[in-house]
């Protein structure tokens, strides 16, 4: 049973408004561009994610309604788990860990360093997750649990300027 894990970095953010606290900054322009983007590039690839969890971040949850827009996902449906937000690769193989074993593709949006963190984590390799990046892991195993355990059977990863 194939399991696929996506793990979206947010979207480059603002930083016009140095009051603002971290979680309050909004995306910037590139990021208003590029969200979209990658969400077209993974339509086109046809992928169908059955649940969509975000930082509650204000720029990880834009970038994640940019992309499930262009997915077809309803916005509504984003759920937001605060354990995405200022944490740790350790964390989120938690939060991957938990998830129904119902759901086969899934995909976080969230933030660096612990996604790439949590990327080379997977993969044993450097992993290089730019803003709006986009890394793609798919298992052969029949529970999320596992996830973190076992070696994925394919991983793709994409970015804006990549092209």
């Amino acid at each position: 049973m194939k399991r696929t894990l996506f793990l979206v970095r947010h979207a480059k953010s603002s930083w016009d408004d140095a009051a603002l606290p971290d979680k309050e900054r909004p995306l910037a322009d590139r990021g208003k561009h590029d969200a979209p983007m990658m969400g077209k590039r993974l339509a086109k690839r046809q992928v169908k994610p059955d649940l969509i969890l975000s930082s509650p971040a204000r720029r990880a949850l834009s970038t994640a309604n940019f992309i499930a827009k262009e997915l077809n996902y309803r916005a509504k449906d984003i759920v937001v788990d605060d354990r995405l937000y200022a944490t740790e690769a350790e964390t989120l193989l938690g939060v991957i860990g938990e998830l129904s074993d119902k759901l086969k593709c899934v995909m976080l949006f969230g933030h660096n360093p612990e996604f790439t963190d949590l990327a080379h984590r997977l993969t044993n390799e450097p992993a290089l997750m730019p803003t709006c990046a986009v890394a793609q892991f798919t298992f052969e195993s029949t529970s999320w649990s596992s996830i973190g355990t076992t070696k994925p059977a394919e991983v793709l990863f994409d970015y804006p300027k990549k092209g």
